[in-house]
């Protein structure tokens, strides 16, 4: 079972469905964010903005259970104790249900103080801003209950499952609100609209589980043996959870309280543009991460190639849209929402395109140790380094507007990768070799990114680009055929030792 759960065939199909599944709802938001600003306005925009983050923010009251799932059942499958599976997944739904209501009653509490206080939302707009908000906090428990069935069918390597729903869904996040403007620009009918959505993919993960786990269609099953072990781990990845995100998104309301509605736009369109660069990493990481549950403790060094080939993978898959993100940042963003915008995010775009290929490495270090029973490394790092970023955010914000924000973000990821790359290393065997490989990917790559976009003349940037292309183009080539392919096989390059 192990074998089946980390094969290279089982990850490397993982891996492509989870690559469809994060790009084809980047499509999706290439092409209708445009419409969404013209038709909604900036102001509205900026609003359904946070509204989308909210929605992922909130989700995370399923405190960690769905990537406690994961690991547990994984663990689970892989010393074959499948008649453990049902009753280990029902006391996690039944552990997130309630835990989705509690944060749904947070919200909505909250609520008249974040439309009336802390953002600077125009008159005009509050009720709208205030319905939404009341919505996004009814639709919370079917958002954590899916977390947990999603981490089920992870846990079994079922991502053509998974992104069957995901793919779907991810479009119409961004579709769905289209739909509504040739009747209404008000966020009411819109936020509605993608409600009603999220509860059709939650009973589409619930349909997909009671497929794939038979067992579970015998009646709901609790045991409080899993408690523990469900609290244990989750409640660790729940403070990198909460944590993690607070500080994505934290920026955004210092920038809506200290600046403008409008500056939150400008500042986070260029943010999740670079961020859907994580469909280059996550697809990989998430195929990783029970791979990684399954083997770490048994087979440490297969769990080593994994994350040679997982790091590789991930630099030459991210390293591409970085660079050309941030050479030419300009050029995009007046192609594609015009020269107001581009005048505004051009510097931010820059800044972020680096911060998220070293952020992409690190999260392949971050899954290791977590899968490896150790979620607590990553929660006590991101609980030391909130209170720092959060007053260096402030300060340059004040300083420099959002390209300060944005430099903030970069620091802060660059000691992430830092910190995470030395607990992987001394999780796995040839540490020090582990290191100098993930120093030499960060490090080089983002000076590279830096360089390019540093030259001012758009030819000489187009011909460094072009230049660093081929090279990376040739030795990812070389990987694939070599390294990349022993290593997801399980055996190592006979001359290279790797």
């Amino acid at each position: 079972m192990t074998l089946n759960l980390v094969s290279g065939r089982t990850l490397f199909r993982g891996a492509i469905w989870n690559l469809l599944g994060q790009s084809l709802p980047v499509v999706a938001a290439f092409l209708f964010v445009p419409l969404l600003v013209r038709g909604l306005g900036i102001e509205r925009f900026g609003v359904l903005s946070l509204a989308w983050m909210l929605v992922g923010y909130f989700s995370l009251f399923d405190l960690g259970l769905g990537g406690a799932l994961t690991r547990l059942v994984s663990d689970r499958l892989a010393n074959r104790q499948d008649e453990e599976v049902p009753r280990l997944v029902w006391t996690a739904l039944a552990l997130t249900f309630p835990l989705g209501l509690v944060g749904g009653a947070i919200l909505a509490s909250l609520a008249p103080w974040l439309v009336g206080s802390v953002l600077r939302i125009p008159p005009e707009m509050q009720r709208e801003a205030l319905g939404l908000l009341r919505v996004l906090a009814v639709s919370l428990p079917v958002v954590t209950c899916t977390a947990a069935l999603s981490g089920t069918l992870a846990a079994q390597q079922r991502f053509g499952l998974l992104n069957a729903i995901r793919i779907p869904m991810g479009i119409f996040t961004y579709g769905g609100p289209l739909l509504v403007l040739p009747f209404s620009q008000s966020l009411l009918p819109v936020v509605i609209v993608l409600a009603s959505g999220r509860l059709l993919a939650g009973l589409a993960h619930l349909a997909a589980c009671l497929w794939t786990l038979p067992g579970l269609r015998r009646g709901i099953r609790l045991d409080r043996r899993f408690v523990r072990p469900l609290a244990s781990f989750g409640g660790w990845m729940t403070v990198t959870s909460v944590v993690g995100p607070l500080m994505v998104y934290l920026d955004r309301f210092l920038i809506g309280g200290v600046l403008s509605m409008a500056m939150v736009a400008y500042y986070t369109t260029p943010y999740d543009l670079t961020s859907r660069m994580w469909i280059l990493c996550t697809p990989i990481s998430s195929v990783l991460f029970p791979a990684f549950a399954a083997c770490s403790r048994t087979e440490p060094a297969r769990a080593a190639r994994l994350f040679g080939w997982g790091l590789r993978a991930v630099a030459f898959l991210l390293f591409p849209a970085a660079l050309l993100l941030a050479s030419f940042a300009g050029e995009i963003l007046q192609f594609w929402l015009g020269a107001d915008f581009a005048l505004h995010s051009a510097p931010v775009l820059r800044l972020l395109a680096a911060g998220m290929y070293i952020n992409g490495l690190a999260m392949i270090a971050l899954a290791l140790v977590q899968a490896s029973g150790r979620p607590d490394l990553g929660a006590k790092l991101h609980a030391a380094e909130l209170p720092v970023y959060l007053l260096a955010v402030w300060l340059l914000i004040h300083g420099r507007g959002i390209e300060g924000a944005a430099i903030a973000w970069v620091g802060r990821v660059s000691v992430d990768a830092i910190a995470l790359f030395l607990m992987a290393a001394r999780r796995l065997p040839r540490g020090r070799t582990v290191l100098a490989q993930s120093a030499l990917a960060v490090v080089g790559g983002a000076a590279v990114i830096a360089l390019c976009a540093l030259i001012p003349n758009l030819a000489a940037r187009m011909v460094c680009a072009g230049v660093v292309l081929i090279g990376m183009a040739t030795a990812g080539w070389r990987f694939a055929a070599g390294p990349g392919r022993l290593a997801l096989a399980g055996r190592e390059p006979a001359e290279s030792g790797e």
